[in-house]
């Protein structure tokens, strides 16, 4: 007989803010509810579990019976509650203020809701600096629990990762559990009995242990192939049965059993890390496959094997490099945590505490990791996440702007370093948007806030490389090719699943050489044509991503910046000026061009790029129209439009109208940005933008110059007429005579 090991099964159920309420619904019937049921019928079988607070506040709103049933397993002793951060924000993310918040509030709001003390959580992703130690144990937090991964990086061996740990930073004591990986590839994926194999040569080698199993709950159930295996084929109850059938070498334990039934197995600093995956997905794409290349190498090679404890991949905040657009959004929470922090120990705190108790849950929300990276998941990629962290900061900025004092129709402009690249972009706001302009980087427009529907129309992506692009083009350029691990009717990994969700995703592979933003200034070759365009050729100048001087004027009703380069255009050396302008109380962003220093008798081809986004394609209901209304397309259309005057984009769903009113009539090109993403179902093209360039071909006159004005009109009336519409009528009192 072997001696005995204890086993924690610890689960992490999450669904991010913004998801689709149809997704949350699945993964309930397939994932939450059918565990909860198995689980139930095995009162020996104790779990630690850990819900995040977007997809607990979803659960007590939708299925309050499920969180009724879990109430009772948690009174009988059998589930353990795990707490964390409230919104499972990664905590690299977030200001030390709001780690401290957000985990003091899920812990008060889980103890209120299922009368218990939470003493350990989890770590959102897995995601760790040492530093965290001091902030999660003042927040309260006893333990946690990482993968055995980070402990490895410390330099640990396999036969010191059962157990858990003491760490600590400034005198704070932390216990930190090592989370299997063997166990995140076993279950649910082998037969139980590998499982249990594995449990009982760990117990002969290494007595009382403590082995610990943290992973997500989605995996049983959400997951491709994994709802029939784990339910309909009954591989849950078969691992349950097992665990039952050794308990008598086998002893199931929470985490809050082990910390308080044994001694940890001593004492360890871990390294600056997450779990394995993630820290390749952080590398840039050309080490990644570097990586990628050293750490798989021959099993059988002894000296690869015992140097691989020693490769480490990427960090995580290096996310927001690799990709901008993470970056754009950690900025902008940013703002709204220091500016919420201003403000709460402003002197007229205290009458405003019911917008800035608002507003601060706002800014938890928008804090919810998913939106901020990718990885096997679509995350960064997915732009109904990215709206909704947008659309949690809008709202939380414009409870701030009420919070301190702003009222009716204001205006107001300013410079600062907004997007922490050492350059002062600039800040155009009012009452109705708030737009952000970066000067040193071509002078985009590359936010632009619709308070009314708290929406950024620029909460875009661009097309960039991605390792698994390569596996896109390899299988796409098979003849007849229908191959998808998903249909093998054997359940995988994420991590090892290949599938495709549309056809001849391979042509769409199309990078971008600038970003995809709005006030793009481009000179392109005469005669260029929007094919060779949508593949990135026939850009002649360097206004695009150039540096531009920026001035700005403030009056009451009125902020202008006026943004001037002098640059190359093919031999020439031409001067650009673009004036933007926003009125108090207006939902009109002026845009004034002045080029000068034109050659003369040469044709010349300028056109403005501006990207819409958040507004959906495929849909009869979101369409392009012309000047005089007439519908010329969907929003993902390719088009080619002959001069005119006018061009808008419809979202009769978001209930948006933006148009672009041009004082000279232009050709109209437009394209959709797609880029091609892998996510939990596998590979798929995914809507990010509709690209509308308004493009002039002409001669300069012999002054050299060459003007025009293009004003971008938002009209949200049929949103808000659709709020009204929402709010319930008033109940009126009959009486009687």
């Amino acid at each position: 007989m072997s001696s005995r090991v204890r086993l924690v099964l610890a689960l992490h159920n999450h669904q991010p803010i913004g998801n689709f309420n149809g997704v949350f619904e699945s993964a309930y019937r397939e994932s939450y509810a059918p565990f909860l049921e198995v689980l139930e019928q095995y009162p020996e079988i104790p779990i630690s579990l850990h819900t995040s607070g977007s997809l607990l506040e979803w659960l007590v709103k939708h299925h309050p019976e499920y969180v009724e049933r879990v109430r009772a397993l948690v009174e009988r002793g059998q589930i353990e509650i795990v707490g964390g951060p409230f919104f499972e924000p990664i905590l690299a993310t977030i200001p030390r203020r709001d780690r401290l918040g957000q985990i003091r509030a899920y812990t008060q709001y889980l103890e209120r809701l299922f009368g218990v003390v939470v003493r350990g959580m989890w770590t959102p992703e897995r995601v760790w600096e040492q530093s965290f130690v001091g902030d999660v144990t003042q927040a309260g937090i006893e333990y946690t629990i990482l993968d055995d991964y980070h402990f490895r990086c410390a330099g640990l061996v396999d036969e010191e990762l059962f157990g858990y740990y003491l760490t600590e930073d400034e005198g704070r004591l932390l216990k930190v559990f090592p989370g299997s990986e063997k166990l995140r590839y076993t279950i649910p994926f082998a037969d139980p009995t590998d499982t249990i194999d594995y449990l009982r040569q760990v117990g002969k080698r290494y007595p009382n242990s403590v082995v610990t199993f943290g992973d997500d709950g989605e995996k049983f159930g959400t997951w491709p192939g994994t709802q029939q295996h784990v339910y309909a084929d009954g591989w849950l109850r078969r691992f349950f049965d097992a665990l039952c059938e050794n308990s008598s070498w086998l002893t199931l334990s929470t985490m809050a059993d082990v910390v308080d039934q044994v001694s940890p197995a001593g004492k360890v600093y871990i390294p600056d890390s997450s779990y394995r995956e993630m820290t390749e997905w952080a590398l840039p794409v050309a080490r990644q496959l570097e990586y990628q290349h050293l750490t798989h190498g021959p099993a059988s090679d002894e000296d690869h094997a015992a140097a691989r404890q020693f490769l480490r991949g990427g960090f995580w905040r290096n996310f927001r490099v690799k990709y901008p657009e993470s970056n754009e959004m950690y900025s902008r929470m940013l703002q709204v945590s220091e500016r919420l922090a201003e403000l709460s120990v402003a002197a007229n705190a205290d009458e405003q505490a019911d917008l800035l108790e608002q507003a601060r849950t706002e800014l938890y929300r928008a804090q919810c990791n998913c939106s901020y990276w990718h990885g096997a998941f679509g995350g960064l990629y997915l732009p109904h996440l990215r709206n909704a962290v947008y659309q949690r900061l809008i709202t939380a900025d414009t409870l701030l702007e009420r919070s301190a004092g702003r009222q009716g129709r204001w205006v107001a402009i300013d410079a600062h370093d907004y997007n922490l690249d050492a350059r002062k972009e600039v800040r155009l706001a009012g009452d109705r948007l708030a737009a952000y302009f970066a000067p040193a980087r071509g002078g985009h427009l590359y936010e632009l806030d619709i308070r009314s529907i708290s929406h950024n129309l620029l909460a875009t992506l661009n097309r960039r490389p991605e390792v698994y692009h390569d596996r896109v083009r390899e299988v796409g350029e098979r003849p007849k090719t229908t191959e998808s691990v998903a249909e093998s009717g054997k359940p995988v990994s994420i991590h090892d699943l290949t599938a495709f969700k549309q056809p001849d995703l391979h042509r769409k592979l199309i990078y971008d050489s600038w970003p995809r933003k709005s006030c793009v200034d481009h000179f392109f070759q005469p005669g260029l044509t929007l094919a060779r365009l949508r593949h990135g050729e026939g850009e002649i100048g360097d206004f695009h991503t150039g540096v531009y001087e920026a001035t700005v004027r403030r009056s009451p009703d009125r902020g202008e910046l006026r943004m001037t380069r002098r640059g190359g255009l093919g031999p020439y050396s031409i001067v650009v000026t673009k004036t933007v302008a926003l009125k108090a109380g207006g939902s009109r962003l002026e845009f004034a061009y002045r080029l000068e220093s034109l050659p003369r008798d040469v044709p010349l081809h300028f056109g403005v790029e501006f990207n819409f986004a958040g507004l959906a394609s495929g849909a009869d209901d979101r369409y392009f129209y012309d000047a005089g209304g007439g519908q010329c397309g969907q929003l993902q259309s390719v088009l080619d439009l002959p001069p005119m005057s006018r061009i808008g984009l419809i979202d009769e769903w978001v209930g948006i109208d933006a148009a672009l009113e041009l004082s000279r009539p232009a050709k109209i090109w437009t394209m959709p940005v797609e880029t091609i993403s892998q996510s939990e179902a596998g590979f798929e093209g995914v809507f990010q933008s509709a690209a509308v360039i308004p493009h002039w071909e002409f001669s300069a006159a012999n002054d050299g110059v060459f003007e025009v004005q293009i004003d971008l009109i938002i009209d949200t009336s049929a949103a808000q007429a659709r709020k009204l519409r929402e709010i319930p009528a008033p109940q009126l009192a009959i009486v009687e005579d």
